[in-house]
């Protein structure tokens, strides 16, 4: 077990509503915003910069920030792209049923220091965003492949 996932299965402990696929997911449709999305503007105006002091040498890392509105949608569409028709059960049973959920999530999350917030997030950003049945299930569409 690394330090890292030491505070994240103290959590799991702790709090055992949603398993560690859940937060790891919740992780990683993150990095999909900022990644593939290209979404999150820098923190605060002012870009907060992490700065490794053992290199002080090296570039400060410019964090940046997404509303709770926006993870969400990214959540749903990462899910769409990871799972298509089976999103809804794979989040579901991992104990993430409404968007609310992940809001417990990503508060988790910071709680323990594996994500931050700006002063303006609140947990209730994420309450009620959108329904999962709609979210997942009616947006399909099946595209054949085109013959030769």
């Amino acid at each position: 077990m690394t330090e890292e996932q030491r505070p994240l299965f103290q959590l799991l402990r702790k709090d055992p509503r949603y398993t560690l696929d859940a937060y790891q997911f919740v992780r990683d449709a993150l990095s999909y915003a900022h990644d593939e999305l290209d979404w999150g503007d820098e923190s605060g105006g002012e870009p907060e910069a992490a700065i490794d002091e053992d290199d002080q040498d090296e570039e400060p890392v410019v964090e940046r920030h997404l509303t709770g509105q926006q993870l969400c949608e990214a959540i749903r569409r990462y899910a769409i792209e990871q799972y298509g028709y089976m999103a809804k059960v794979v989040l579901n049973s991992w104990g993430v049923a409404k968007t609310d959920d992940f809001g417990e999530i990503v508060y988790n999350l910071i709680r323990i220091k594996l994500m931050k917030k700006s002063p303006a997030d609140r947990r209730e950003d994420f309450n009620g965003l959108y329904d999962f049945g709609e979210a997942f299930e009616q947006h399909f569409e099946i595209k054949l492949p085109k013959s030769p």
